[in-house]
């Protein structure tokens, strides 16, 4: 006796210990699990937050630095270390930056008997006087660096023209009172307006010569004969191909072709206020927007359009400015922000797709006469009389605002605001378009077709299996399902893009015939088995039925397929996706109804799974206690069965939502990727999941666009959250409320 009680004191001690190491097993396993899903939200916060930071600007250093004329430009290197100043008599000078000063280290004069100035757009960095005598000069700073002794060493030289011989412009040798330039990859272009009053241009192409196939600069001159007397301001596009011309109030838009020019239209950008005068043009980075600064105390952005079939300047949004007297508009160099400086010193920041104003601040006591960004947008320079000044600039996401990325945009070259995902483009003139609404709908979209697909096969599947299906079939039906979800999803992916996708494509009638005939097949399989005689019925054990539907299926299958051409030709002319295309409906090989039928087949034993866990669990009194108070079996499983086991049949189908939702590969290999808005199931979708999958790879660490694709997984994590705790609260209810059955 005393051996038994020491025995049953060690097995209760042994017992206890591994007790209390499981609970704390347990405990430590699940604060684990929450603390890395904190941990995972917190970074993801971390990575995006900087997107939604203000810019900011800050000085960097003020010193006095005097010359003998008045500025008509200045610039700054990639780095912010060198600046150069073009005066408006024709002198030019390098100051190098030194700490909290600047020194003049080259200094020399390009022209004489200047009457006027013009730099072409910021980014390509062409400048020209025009002179007295007609001719133009024209010049382009180019920087290098270098590294003595482990230092960066900023070095700039003058680009003088690009011919050796000089360059008249007009032929009768008056004076340019204004001038015009631009500058492509082959072809400039010259513009200028005479004593006169006369408009004539020059253009520069570059071609091949046939004897030894070098490149040579040939010049055609031409004119405007019909253009205003009075002209306000002008630009000319990079490529040479339009010139925006400002007389007063009119704007025209003149094409240059074959070496003329062709008034393509006339606009009064004032819409007839007087108020609203134009008195500026500029020209946004890409120069495939116009700005145009008004009289009111506003800027207004035109861009061409396609109305009609023929493109149409067309006023997009207005910016309104926080002060009057603009004394310039600063374009950056590469994005589609810009800066606006006033009399009394005030800088303002905006972007223009964002419709974001990214900051206001007074940099300075005295009347600003020019200022300058440098190409990384990085740096400013601030210059008052003698007074020289610089500042940081911090500005690396302006154009991702909520609006930008919830909200539909008028991006440049669209006919109206749209919702568009494109990250990447082969111009350099591209503008990342990344609003996030064509593929959380994608996500969604995917989502519903593949709960189209599997929630009725599945849970019809649980409950004929957990209450109809005899035991010893269940014992091989059950595990096979559950096998299933095993298999890769990157398997299911190659298979669906590569063998379902085109089978879908070619057999449309076959699909859709099955999807109509099979439920009828059935149900006329059913009714042909109750009327046979009773010696026939008993003689399949109860629960074996579906083998006699497997027959039917297959049948039902191959003659859908056989019949598909019949079908086409009957109802569809021959070819459905002509007959689709024809009723506006379009049709991608990698479609919706690929993924659905993909995706849904991997969602299926999720499923099926737990929902079939569910009903079979269900106490046996109740359905026991139902058939013996005289319910038929149908009465049993739909008062009784179904209504126990519906939280875990929702649980199932939430459980199933959430792995459609976070699919990756299946989506990413059955659809053509295209971030559209269209509920059409024979068009093709992009997913949060799946884009992040493609676009990570290639997105530029710390870049806009590698912190929305952040975002993305954020959002991602937020839908699966509320799904599983709306999830969560519908299974309570419903387990409250069946519970006393």
């Amino acid at each position: 006796m005393a051996n038994a009680d020491i025995f049953l004191m060690e097995r209760d001690h042994r017992r206890r210990v591994k007790d209390t190491l499981t609970r704390y097993g347990v405990t430590v396993g699940g604060i684990g699990v929450l603390f890395a899903l904190l941990l995972i939200f917190f970074y993801l916060l971390y990575v995006i937050t900087p997107v939604f930071s203000r810019a900011e600007v800050s000085s960097k250093s003020t010193f006095s630095l005097a010359f003998d004329n008045q500025p008509a430009a200045v610039g700054l290197d990639e780095y912010g270390d060198l600046a150069y100043r073009f005066s408006e008599d024709g002198e030019f000078s390098v100051i190098r930056f030194e700490g909290d000063a600047g020194k003049v280290i080259h200094q020399e004069m390009l022209a004489e008997n200047v009457s006027s100035f013009s730099r072409a757009i910021s980014s390509s960095g062409w400048y020209a006087y025009g002179l007295t005598t007609g001719d133009i000069a024209i010049f382009k700073p180019e920087f290098s660096l270098s590294y003595p002794g482990n230092q960066r060493l900023v070095n700039v030289s003058l680009r003088k023209g690009m011919t050796a011989e000089s360059l008249r412009l007009d032929p009768e040798g008056q004076a340019i009172q204004q001038l015009a330039i631009s500058f492509g990859d082959k072809k400039a272009v010259f513009v200028g307006q005479t004593d006169d009053k006369r408009v004539v241009a020059m253009q520069l192409s570059q071609e091949n010569t046939l004897m030894n196939g070098e490149s040579q600069w040939q010049r055609h001159l031409f004119s405007l004969p019909k253009a205003p007397k009075e002209i306000t301001d002008w630009v000319i596009t990079p490529d040479g191909q339009f010139l925006y011309l400002l007389s007063h109030s009119d704007l025209y838009v003149v094409r240059i072709e074959e070496y003329q020019f062709v008034v393509r239209d006339i606009i009064d950008v004032s819409e007839g206020k007087s108020n609203h005068q134009a008195v500026d043009l500029e020209l946004l980075a890409g120069a495939h927007s116009l700005l145009i600064t008004h009289q009111d105390n506003r800027i207004s952005q035109w861009f061409d359009v396609m109305k009609d079939g023929k493109r149409v300047l067309q006023r997009v949004r207005d910016v309104e400015l926080s002060n009057q007297n603009v004394v310039s508009v600063i374009p950056e160099y590469y994005r589609k922000g810009f800066f606006t400086l006033y009399e009394n010193g005030q800088l303002d920041g905006f972007y223009t797709t964002s419709e974001n104003q990214l900051f206001s601040r007074s940099l300075t006591e005295k009347m600003p006469s020019i200022a300058a960004i440098s190409p990384r947008a990085d740096q400013l320079l601030l210059i008052s009389g003698d007074e020289w000044q610089r500042f940081d600039v911090k500005n690396e996401h302006p154009e991702i605002t909520f609006s930008s990325l919830w909200q539909q945009v008028w991006y440049e070259g669209y006919p109206e605001p749209q919702y568009v995902w494109q990250s990447t483009a082969a111009s350099d003139d591209f503008e990342p378009k990344l609003s996030l609404v064509p593929i959380v709908f994608g996500t969604l979209k995917a989502a519903a077709y593949a709960l189209f697909f599997a929630v009725p096969i599945a849970v019809a599947g649980a409950i004929y299996t957990a209450y109809f299906m005899s035991s010893t079939m269940r014992q091989y039906v059950k595990p096979t399902i559950e096998i299933m979800e095993a298999l890769p999803t990157v398997i299911l992916g190659f298979l669906a893009g590569l063998w379902l996708a085109p089978i879908v494509e070619q057999y449309l009638p076959a699909i859709f015939s099955m999807v109509l005939i099979m439920p009828v097949a059935v149900l006329l399989m059913g009714l042909l088995w109750q009327r046979l005689p009773d010696a026939l019925l008993y003689r399949l054990p109860n629960g074996w039925h579906p083998l006699l539907l497997i027959p039917v299926v297959l049948l039902v299958g191959y003659l859908s397929f056989v019949f598909s051409g019949r079908v086409e030709e009957w109802f569809f002319d021959g070819d459905v996706r002509l007959f689709l295309t024809e009723n506006g409906i379009g049709f991608d090989q990698r479609n919706s109804l690929v993924v659905g039928i993909a995706m849904g087949f991997a969602v299926v034993p999720t499923i099926f799974s737990i929902a079939e866990d569910a009903i079979f669990s269900v106490p046996r009194h109740l359905s026991d206690g139902s058939l013996a108070l005289g319910a038929t079996q149908w009465q049993t499983l739909t008062k009784v069965v179904l209504l126990t086991a519906s939280p875990g049949i929702f649980s199932a189908i939430m459980m199933g939502l959430g792995r459609a939702v976070g699919e990756t590969m299946i989506v990413l290999m059955a659809t053509g990727n295209t971030p559209i808005l269209d509920w059409n199931i024979f068009e093709g979708l992009r997913s949060l999941s799946a884009n992040i999958a493609v676009e990570m790879p290639e997105s530029e660490v710390g870049s806009s666009h590698y912190r929305v694709l952040f975002l993305a997984a954020f959002v991602l994590f937020v839908v699966t959250f509320l799904f599983n705790t709306l999830a969560e609260y519908v299974r309570q209810r419903l387990r409250d409320k069946y519970s006393s059955l």
